[in-house]
């Protein structure tokens, strides 16, 4: 295991480079390069469809790059086995884009899960961190209540709560405003940005909604056409005169004129 280990530059939690996927032969991701700084909330914006949640998913080892390094804390995660992923698994947390709750369960079973897949037996340590974990996304007293009955906010903080139950140092958020007004957004916009500063955890957030990027981020990546073309600062990225990026910030499109 040791050999995997490398140094990682700069205090990046996550470093990746040259990372390539295609999908039913389509070239989706054409050689990425990204680090994410440990501590920090990274952004990363593209068009719909153009990549950014299956980068998301190469990080969390739910799928296996065609070829290309991906280094979390210095391991090299890329080519690990099912079985190999799961202590990288531990490190971090994942906000599915439509929550990914389980229907037949309630919201406490929802977010006790992963303990109890990693063999927590102990009733006592699971209600106290499912406890925690609800007063953190400010959902305490609705342990009870199926996923049925939750509004579209609710339902995205339960799945918060779920992904930090294991004390991830990394959150990897897909889309967690997509179709939500822009109350219940700012409430889990803002809720990203607390939890960031309490678990003092890195966070990688995919959007298109430049609202939220204005409020949560640290930096800001923009992926076109399979690779990066942006990274930098949110001053930075108002600042440029980019065509490709003042057309994404004001929305603009070409592709009818």
């Amino acid at each position: 295991m040791s050999s995997s280990h490398v140094q990682l530059s700069q205090g990046n939690l996550i470093e990746v480079r040259d990372l390539r996927q295609t999908l039913s032969g389509q070239e989706i991701l054409r050689g990425v390069n990204l680090d994410i700084p440990k501590g920090q909330t990274m952004v990363l914006l593209g068009r719909s469809g153009g990549g950014k949640s299956v980068f998301l998913r190469h990080l969390i080892g739910l799928m296996r790059p065609l070829s290309g390094s991906i280094r979390i804390e210095g391991e090299e995660i890329a080519q690990l086995e099912e079985r190999e992923l799961e202590p990288v698994r531990r490190k971090i947390g994942m906000l599915f884009q439509d929550g990914a709750l389980f229907d037949s369960m309630t919201v406490f079973e929802n977010v006790a899960f992963p303990l109890r897949e990693r063999g927590e037996r102990n009733e006592k340590i699971i209600r106290d961190k499912v406890a925690r974990s609800l007063e953190l996304v400010s959902l305490m007293g609705q342990e009870k209540k199926m996923p049925v009955n939750l509004s579209g906010g609710m339902r995205k903080r339960a799945s918060l709560a779920r992904a930090i139950i294991s004390e991830p140092s990394c959150i990897l958020y897909d889309e967690p405003t997509a179709g939500l007004d822009p109350i219940v957004s700012d409430t889990i916009n803002r809720l990203i940005r607390r939890l960031q500063s309490q678990l003092n955890v890195t966070s990688v957030v995919v959007t298109h909604d430049m609202i939220s990027t204005n409020h949560i981020a640290d930096r800001v990546s923009l992926l076109r056409e399979g690779k990066i073309h942006f990274v930098g600062s949110l001053k930075e990225l108002h600042a440029s005169t980019d065509p490709v990026i003042t057309d994404f910030i004001e929305g603009r499109s070409h592709e009818i004129d």
